[in-house]
């Protein structure tokens, strides 16, 4: 049996997944939504909220992390690979050890973000930066996006090479916003692609439940036999 640990992107909630993890259930995955905390917190304390989820987990893990939580959950694994069978990353952010949102996003997102920030804490931007289009869409997802703690952005991943050993897989959404599959191949994980705007589990989540499920299906297939 698969669980399935899906890990919410920036200024989102564990409700980011909740139109994918219907899909999941039906196919008989398990799933865990870690909630990342808010407040005056940075990149270690929601690495902290995922291993914790992580520790509840009685199955083979696959750990998906979105946009921003891409550094997340690599960190997370680097931590407890022993939990950790499969890294997917749905246009995640990643890199080595020492990578940040700052240090990979182009220098304009970075301005731009900073220049959001009100203190220790940055607004949301409006859901068509989201890629999404649709108005009753927009208005249901509007309310529920959060402020984004500051320090997310500046801290960089402290990796030790244990998630390095763990296979992944990159997920980049079609027209690509920024270079998600670049960031994949360099990890030497399999890219695919998905036809879909960035927040593609609020648009398209049977597809993306599909292409997870596919996922786990390729690698529980690949296990040694008992």
């Amino acid at each position: 049996m698969t669980t399935f640990v899906l890990v919410h992107g920036a200024w989102h909630g564990p409700w980011a997944w909740e139109k994918v993890t219907p899909f999941l259930h039906r196919a008989g995955a398990h799933t865990l939504v870690p909630n990342l905390r808010d407040g005056d917190v940075g990149l270690r304390e929601h690495v902290e909220d995922v291993v914790t989820a992580l520790g509840t987990a009685q199955d083979d893990v696959v750990l998906v992390g979105h946009s921003y939580a891409g550094l997340v959950v690599r960190e997370a694994a680097d931590l407890r690979p022993d939990r950790v069978a499969h890294i997917v990353l749905v246009d995640g952010w990643a890199g080595p050890d020492g990578s940040g949102m700052f240090t990979l996003a182009p220098d304009a997102f970075v301005q731009t973000v900073r220049s959001w920030a009100d203190g220790a804490q940055v607004p949301a931007p409006p859901p068509a930066a989201f890629g999404i289009t649709d108005p009753d869409e927009a208005e249901r997802l509007l309310p529920r996006l959060r402020h984004q703690p500051l320090r997310t952005f500046t801290d960089t991943t402290r990796l030790a090479g244990a998630v390095d050993r763990i296979p992944g897989t990159a997920v980049h959404c079609r027209p690509q916003s920024f270079p998600f599959d670049r960031f994949g191949k360099a990890l030497g994980y399999r890219t695919l692609g998905l036809d879909g705007p960035h927040n593609v589990m609020v648009t398209h989540p049977e597809p993306l439940a599909r292409l997870l499920l596919d996922i786990a299906g390729d690698f529980e297939n690949k296990k040694p036999a008992p």
